[in-house]
């Protein structure tokens, strides 16, 4: 079989990096729990609107609705992830600054993620 790198990448020892694929599919798998768990919130939402905060509480404190946003979080804040991935990858220019945003971008969706999660948690349990 031909290999197909350019000369300058036979040189340097450079080839792909085999993740393409795999970011691709968790992008698009991501993508497609988000949408009915999206309807979820919008449906919930709806049914909580103007609702007082005991009320509130107390339907996110069930188990469904509780797992299925906690559900909802982990899947946005994974498509969020890798979403700004490819944005920064694209047009962020520098290795450096490129590094540093993509760190930033994946310690930004840590904390937006585990903030959630706690609220969640913290609604779930009653505290």
């Amino acid at each position: 079989m031909a290999d197909m790198r350019t000369p300058l990448n036979k040189v340097r020892g450079l080839g792909s990096a085999k993740e393409g694929a795999d970011h691709f599919w968790r992008q698009r798998v991501s993508a497609l729990a988000n949408i009915p768990l999206t309807l979820f919130l919008v449906a919930t939402i709806a049914l909580l609107a103007g609702k007082d905060h005991a009320q509130v509480a107390a339907y996110l404190g069930s188990p469904l609705a509780a797992i299925a946003m906690l559900a909802l979080i982990v899947s946005a804040t994974v498509h969020m992830r890798l979403g700004m991935q490819v944005i920064i990858e694209d047009y962020v220019n520098g290795e450096g600054a490129k590094i540093l945003t993509l760190v930033a971008n994946t310690f930004f969706t840590i904390m937006v993620g585990l903030a959630c999660v706690y609220a969640i948690i913290k609604l779930s349990l009653g505290s």
